[in-house]
């Protein structure tokens, strides 16, 4: 099974990239499954049902999500209705949508999909240890599920190297989200997971991780919010890991990140050239 994960995407500089890669990326790499975090695709704050959309229509599969799911109010009907819409799984039980999605690929292998949020740095939610430990307590990789892939949104290296490690060997790939930069610890862990801290964001990086960068400047010189903050919209690049897993137990034979346009060095994937 092949499949691409690609970090946040930042307001209309991030939704162009996933527009201009993702349906050449699913046809060169003859992807199985492509999925996303979107939670700061509309004007950096959030997702609403518009841009969920256009992401299904070009070939994305599910679209995680974290601590900005809520900022377009729109979205709390949607994601009732939208189970490929997924909001972290450990928010506290009553709370509209759900955090993880099985889903079934043409070929009838089914691949499970986890979101789940941080605590260091980030809102009090419920342990995201005790809330993947119960999601995954009746699922077994490779027999009951082909594939498992867990966005842990987080700001801690720490937390997350912690989740990669803890779910190594019952997760087919563990990866970061929410800093918006991309870790160079692309690996296959001890037990056969695939682990990256952070995938870095889809979105333009001549500004402070997306945002305009005087109006982000500002607010750290001045400690008041004197500008509203407006994602740059020049030239993004798109973030992503590739991962082939293998079919008979569902964990990584190869992980590979990828980085197309914009300022990051491109990875120079084989497959693009």
């Amino acid at each position: 099974m092949k499949i691409l994960c690609c970090g946040d995407v930042v307001g209309r500089s991030g939704r162009d990239c996933i527009k201009q890669y993702i349906p050449k990326l699913r046809s060169d790499l003859a992807l199985d499954f492509v999925m996303l975090n979107g939670e700061n695709a509309a004007h950096g704050f959030g997702i609403n049902p518009t841009h969920c959309r256009e992401f299904f229509d070009l070939g994305v599969d599910v679209i995680t999500s974290g601590n900005h799911i809520w900022d377009q109010k729109e979205i709390i009907d949607y994601i009732q209705s939208e189970s490929r819409l997924l909001r972290p799984s450990n928010y506290p039980e009553g709370t509209p949508g759900k955090g993880v999605i099985k889903c079934q690929l043409k070929d009838g292998r089914e691949i499970l999909i986890l979101n789940i949020m941080g605590r260091l740095f980030m809102d009090p939610l419920d342990d995201p240890f005790n809330a993947v430990e119960k999601e995954l307590q009746n699922v077994r990789l490779g027999e009951d599920v082909a594939a498992i892939v867990v966005d842990f949104h987080a700001e801690t290296t720490s937390e997350k190297n912690a989740m990669g490690n803890f779910l190594d060997g019952r997760v087919s790939i563990v990866f970061g989200t929410h800093t918006h930069i991309p870790t160079s610890d692309t690996r296959i862990l001890s037990g056969g997971t695939g682990y990256q801290t952070d995938l870095g964001m889809c979105g333009d990086y001549d500004s402070v991780i997306g945002m305009n960068k005087d109006s982000a400047i500002s607010r750290f010189r001045k400690k008041i919010p004197s500008q509203r903050l407006t994602p740059a919209d020049n030239e993004s690049t798109l973030c992503a890991i590739y991962a082939d897993l293998n079919d008979e137990n569902g964990l990584v034979k190869e992980i590979t990140p990828i980085r197309i346009g914009g300022l990051l060095t491109s990875t120079g994937y084989p497959s693009l050239d």
